[in-house]
């Protein structure tokens, strides 16, 4: 089955990156996260004059920790708009857009979100550390029905933003949308389709963050617990034996965790509880596409959604997963 990657990666071609901040450019585009990075720079691709730049906000697991740095503050300060993920994600960015008079994109409007799990915290309970991450689970990009929208709203600023190359912005806008559709229905059919029936029932994850309820609600999965790790903090005996009693009660195979989080927790339930631990991707991350992707169409890092699938499958069918660690 790890074969049907690559075939789906060739498959469905999309753009995923635009040139670097130029001197000459008119219009610059900085993005907050990632995944509109990729998006922003296919609907700009092939337009002149307009460049596409993200903040680092790929190096950390949890945006509600997160700080701008200097390089990110100097690419704020220049941009002629800003694109957000929004549902509350981005609160590092408040003081940045007060002071700031670029153009603002909220990705989120349209998108059915989702209310944050409440594993942790019940009615009256303070919040982990202090933290407070809002009623709204902003992660709405693991969805690709979430990730056209993401597309649309971003077509539209950007012609409001840049009305003399409207066609351009149309144009890629509808070809994302069709690969969009195209790429979930592929992994529909030649992945979930055919591989999940031998689970027997559709898989209860439990996982690092609560950003993967929308990857669950694409496929009919339930997102069961969220062990939500702060940063170098490790959860309480408390968690870990109502986690672990979770694993135990619906016989879950594998605990998965994410890129940049802590896997401590996940660790200590997998000793409990005889369970695996296993990594699925959120998509705040990736290299930058090399520059024959660009001209041939590629988004290739969204393309990581379908290993999250094959992982799934994998680890709840029984087959070899490496523990991490």
């Amino acid at each position: 089955m790890k074969k049907i990657i690559p075939i789906l990666i060739l498959a469905l071609l999309l753009p995923s990156c635009a040139p670097a901040g130029r001197p000459e450019d008119r219009l610059t585009v900085v993005c907050s996260t990632y995944p509109i990075y990729l998006f922003a720079s296919f609907i700009a691709q092939g337009v002149e004059g307009v460049a596409v730049e993200r903040l680092d906000t790929g190096s950390t697991s949890c945006l509600h920790d997160y700080s701008l740095s200097m390089a990110d503050m100097k690419k704020l300060e220049k941009a002629d708009v800003i694109a957000l993920n929004g549902a509350g994600l981005e609160e590092f960015l408040e003081d940045a857009l007060a002071a700031s008079d670029a153009q603002i994109i909220d990705c989120s409007l349209g998108v059915e979100l989702l209310e944050n799990l409440s594993h942790h915290h019940e009615d009256g309970e303070e919040e982990h550390d202090g933290h407070d991450h809002g009623h709204w689970d902003p992660h709405y990009w693991m969805d690709p029905d979430n990730a056209r929208i993401m597309v649309e709203n971003l077509r539209n600023h950007l012609v409001l933003a840049d009305p003399d190359h409207a066609a351009g912005y149309e144009e890629n806008a509808w070809r994302s949308d069709i690969a969009l559709r195209v790429y979930q229905e592929e992994i529909t059919r030649d992945v979930w389709d055919k591989y999940s029936p031998q689970l027997g029932a559709r898989p209860k994850l439990i996982t690092f963050h609560d950003g993967f309820q929308y990857f669950a609600k694409a496929f009919g999965m339930e997102l069961l617990a969220s062990i939500e790790e702060e940063a170098g903090s490790e959860a309480s005996a408390r968690e870990i034996v109502e986690i672990t009693e979770l694993v135990r009660e619906y016989d879950i195979p594998v605990v998965f965790t994410e890129a940049n989080g802590s896997d401590a927790t996940a660790k200590a339930i997998s000793r409990e509880a005889g369970c695996q631990v296993a990594q699925l991707s959120m998509l705040m991350d990736g290299p930058e596409p090399k520059a024959s992707d660009l001209e041939l169409g590629r988004l290739c890092n969204y393309f990581s959604y379908g290993s999250n699938i094959v992982t799934v499958i994998d680890s709840f069918a029984g087959r070899k997963v490496v523990p991490l660690g």
